[in-house]
């Protein structure tokens, strides 16, 4: 399984989000300058985690971003799940557009299906805090801190 462009953006706004901490603000120009991603793509994303609940957005003059709420009570699965458009490994998964003529005796799909539930069981075990509590190293680079 590959994540989408905007599920990678929406974990990595998180991550520098997280390891900025919950009092100071940060920009979406900063946080794409961190990462060396474009700031149009960011701005998608930032406005949907708004949406989401999971970052706050101040406006005006030194207005900014930051997390809405404690990095332990991000769950990365419920992330992953909330930002992919779709789990459609094979065709099969999606009814509507299924046209494999074996889907009716095929065992690989109920394989596949255990798969991707065990892939995001192993995400639904993580939360942000698990990522950027005391994570001098991820600091260093995001923030040029020293370590």
């Amino acid at each position: 399984m590959r994540l989408t462009m905007y599920t990678d953006f929406s974990l990595r706004v998180l991550l520098f989000l997280g390891v900025k901490g919950p009092e100071q603000l940060s920009t979406v120009q900063e946080i794409s300058e961190a990462y060396d991603i474009s700031k149009n793509h960011l701005t998608k994303v930032t406005h949907e985690l708004g949406k989401m609940g999971l970052i706050e957005t101040i406006r005006g003059r030194g207005g900014g971003i930051r997390l809405h709420i404690d990095p332990s009570l991000i769950n990365i699965g419920e992330v992953v799940r909330k930002t992919e458009d779709d789990f459609h490994l094979v065709e099969c998964f999606n009814c509507a557009t299924n046209r494999c003529v074996i889907t009716p005796v095929c065992k690989l799909k109920g394989v596949l299906h255990e798969a991707l539930e065990a892939y995001l069981k192993v995400l639904d075990s993580y939360t942000l805090a698990d990522f950027v509590v005391d994570n001098k190293g991820l600091a260093s680079i995001l923030l040029n801190k020293p370590l």
